[in-house]
């Protein structure tokens, strides 16, 4: 028994195996122990953005899930209906990172925003989802969700209503934003087409005389081309987007999805 005991330990010395937490030279057999560990976390790659006008908005995102150079699926969608059984809802979430936890953060606002509407007989609003959605990400926050969330819906004025998030539950409302592997790419040129930025009133002076441009409400149109425009834009440049784009675009009549080919290559 002794025998075999010390012939055991010599072999996995010898492989290296162990639980301490002491780091050795690889090169050296006579360093001591190897530490193991564990990443639970990988980013499974795409990209979404959101925009909101006066009496919409829209969440899109792309529909290729990848891992390092490989691609897992070509159709993997990254926004969803939240509350999807209830005809008054008008609350959509996209999540891009970690598909696994994308999932479940999905279904877990979807089970919360399902029981709110048993119990409370109404849907709940987007703000009031919004400030759940930042709940659930804190109570995640030494374990987090590995994901970037954006949260669209219609306010109670009627009004598009976006909220972005960070993996711990920090969040605010904007109008455009854009998150995952291109968001890069995509966020300057949303800031140029929908915040405006670096823009300025033709012949209102020079240099720091030049008056910004007031931002102003895009209509639906408008919107839907710069969705377009930005994904094909960063599907030339990016390789972890691509393949397919799927769009929904949140109104006061209801919640429409669209899908569109993007490259596949």
């Amino acid at each position: 028994m002794a025998s075999l005991m010390s012939d055991t330990a010599a072999h996995s010395d010898a492989l290296g195996y162990s639980f301490s937490k002491s780091i050795p030279n690889p090169t050296s057999h006579s360093s001591g122990p190897r530490q193991h560990s564990f990443y639970p976390y990988t980013d499974n790659g795409g990209s979404t953005l959101g925009i909101t006008g006066s009496t919409f908005a829209i969440l899109a995102g792309d529909t290729r899930s990848t891992s390092g150079y490989n691609i897992n699926t070509r159709h993997a969608p990254k926004v969803f209906r939240i509350g999807a059984d209830d005809p008054s809802s008008r609350i959509v979430l996209s999540v891009v990172g970690f598909a696994a936890d994308g999932n479940a953060l999905k279904e877990r606002l979807d089970t919360i925003v399902k029981m709110y509407r048993y119990q409370h007989g109404k849907a709940m609003s987007v703000k009031a989802c919004a400030q759940r959605l930042s709940t659930i990400l804190y109570s995640k926050r030494f374990f987090p969700y590995y994901v970037h969330a954006i949260l669209g819906g219609m306010d109670e004025d009627g009004k598009g209503a976006l909220y972005s998030y960070d993996p711990v539950g920090s969040y605010e409302r904007e109008q455009c934003r854009a998150a995952g592997a291109a968001a890069s790419l995509i966020m300057p040129f949303l800031d140029n087409q929908v915040n405006y930025k670096n823009q300025h009133v033709p012949g209102s002076g020079e240099g720091h005389a030049l008056q910004q441009r007031q931002v102003t409400d895009l209509s639906q149109d408008t919107v839907q081309g710069l969705v377009r425009d930005a994904f094909t834009s960063a599907v030339e440049r990016h390789i972890e987007v691509g393949d397919g784009l799927q769009m929904m675009i949140i109104t006061k009549e209801g919640v429409q999805e669209i899908f569109e080919p993007l490259k596949r290559d």
